[in-house]
C-alpha cells in the first residue's frame, strides 16, 4: 500500500487530530455517490476496524478499510488553499475519469 501525504496534507490533518485527541487517526477511503461512481472520505477515525489498515506518515496515521485500498493505492493527498477555499486534493493513478463537478471520479 503506497499513499503518500504532502507537507501541507500532513498539517492539515494533524490539525484535525489535534482537536480529536482520543482518535485512532485520519480515516480515508472512497464511497459510492455521485455521478461517476466514487468520492473520497477523510475524516476522523475514531477506531480502528479489523478490516482496517493503518498507514502512518510523519505522525499521522491514516485508516484505510479494505474495501477502498484497492481504489486509493498510490494516491498523493495534498491540501490547497485558494482564496477562501481550501481542499484536499487527491492526485491517484487508478481515476479513470471525472465528473464535470469534479465531486466523483471513476475506476478502470
Amino acid at each position: 500500500m503506497n499513499i503518500q501525504l504532502t507537507p501541507a496534507a500532513r498539517t492539515r490533518m494533524q490539525q484535525f487530530l489535534d482537536t480529536h485527541p482520543a482518535a485512532a487517526g485520519v480515516r480515508f477511503g472512497v464511497r459510492k455517490t455521485g455521478c461517476s461512481g466514487y468520492a473520497y472520505v477523510v475524516d476522523i477515525a475514531e477506531r480502528v476496524a479489523a478490516n482496517d489498515q493503518v498507514i502512518e506518515q510523519d505522525g499521522v496515521k491514516l485508516v484505510i478499510d479494505e474495501s477502498s485500498l484497492s481504489f486509493v493505492d498510490g494516491t498523493e493527498i495534498d491540501f490547497a488553499r485558494q482564496g477562501l477555499n481550501s481542499a484536499f486534493v487527491f492526485r491517484n493513478p487508478n481515476v479513470t475519469g471525472e465528473c464535470g463537478c469534479g465531486e466523483s471520479f471513476t475506476v478502470g
